[in-house]
């Protein structure tokens, strides 16, 4: 009995003594990463406001950041802060992919780094606690929601500053937002206001040859096989699609009640019957299987027809590409204001764009995985 009484004590002690030491590594793990933080002349602070209002306290110079969620490493390159990430997400750094503008630039910078987070996502809390804690950024900028920042600053005692953005229109108050408060945490206020004013200036360019147009006049249009939340077939289309929004264009999804992206009905293709159809080239694998299931509905579209059917690449993946969405809205102005649009090189213009973004025209690489400005022929 006595035997019995001292094994048990001798367990529970064990066991006591293990979990003082689990949470002794973890208060050690944590001020260490203060202290990493915590680097600098006197250690001075000061506060940010990020997209949601969060109020959040970061070092006065920030040397060190890890950019998450869906967005967030596309802003640190268009801000030119790559050189200033001791991080990277396992989708760019594992996966070499045109759908990300910045990817084919940084990919080598981002592959080379230590893994933080999974990538992607709608918002949610899908880091790697553990290795950001064991990195100590002075900043975590991400494009969560605020519930998933702050859960992230509860694991890891790492400011946590919101970047998300949204782009339904065509870069709209919500990209220049995040841009804005990113750059205000990296120091980049500068390169800021010249993103500001090289996107408006594109917009307002675009609008100034296609706002007199009456709709009479112009082609009505339908853009299918958009990728929204994953890869989608003909039927996937959006109302209030940017780079037709763009150029004033008369988009056959805004005669539905629909706001954003839906699904299409079949019959309601046959009876809009556009002038001129877009798709995004990279889910035309997608379309041809659709086409092969039922022929008959595409050879009686009238733009199947007179072969007025041509490539838009998705803009949207993992965020908005604003490179991509611009380009779009130029090629699709060349198309169905050709009056209007005469003087416009498709490559020349987006070598000018992606080259401002990125430092680098990566039109040819485009092309080469699947992106590319053109006609399309539906079944082949």
């Amino acid at each position: 009995m006595c035997c019995a009484f001292f094994c048990d004590y001798r367990k529970t002690m064990k066991a006591v003594i293990m979990k003082i030491k689990i949470v002794l590594i973890v208060i050690l793990i944590s001020l260490s990463a203060c202290a990493a933080r915590d680097i600098g002349e006197g250690g001075e602070t000061r506060m940010v406001t990020d997209v949601w209002g969060r109020e959040v306290r970061i070092p006065a110079e920030v040397r060190t950041i890890v950019a998450l969620g869906s967005g967030a490493p596309r802003i640190a390159a268009y801000l030119g802060v790559v050189g200033m990430m001791i991080g990277s997400e396992r989708m760019d750094g594992e996966n070499f992919s045109v759908l990300r503008d910045f990817n084919p630039v940084h990919h080598e910078t981002f592959k080379a780094l230590p893994i933080v987070g999974r990538g992607g996502g709608s918002g949610n809390n899908n880091a790697y606690p553990e290795e950001l804690i064991k990195l100590a950024p002075d900043v975590i900028l991400a494009a969560f929601s605020p519930e998933a920042a702050d859960e992230l600053f509860s694991q890891t005692n790492i400011p946590v500053v919101c970047v998300r953005y949204f782009s339904i229109n065509f870069i709209d108050d919500s990209f220049y937002h995040a841009v804005r408060v990113f750059a205000e945490v990296t120091g980049t206020q500068k390169r800021y206001a010249e993103i500001a004013a090289f996107i408006d200036a594109h917009k307002q360019e675009l609008n100034r040859r296609t706002a007199d147009i009456p709709d009479a006049e112009k082609p009505r249009v339908y853009a299918g096989a958009v990728t929204f939340n994953g890869r989608r077939g003909f039927f996937g289309t959006y109302s209030q699609f940017g780079p037709l929004s763009g150029i004033n264009a008369r988009n056959v999804a805004e005669e539905t009640i629909m706001e954003g992206f839906f699904e299409a009905n079949p019959e309601q293709v046959i009876v809009w019957d556009p002038d001129v159809i877009f798709l995004d080239p990279g889910n035309m694998d997608l379309v041809n299987s659709e086409f092969a299931a039922n022929p008959a509905f595409f050879n009686s579209l009238r733009a199947v027809q007179e072969g007025r059917v041509y490539a838009m690449p998705a803009f949207n993946f993992a965020a908005t590409n604003v490179t991509y969405a611009l380009m779009n809205a130029w090629f699709a102005g060349t198309v169905l204001f050709p009056d209007r649009f005469a003087d416009i090189d498709i490559a020349e213009i987006s070598a000018e764009i992606l080259t401002f973004f990125l430092g680098e025209n990566t039109f040819n690489i485009m092309a080469a995985n699947g992106l590319f400005f053109g006609p399309l022929s539906i079944g082949e």
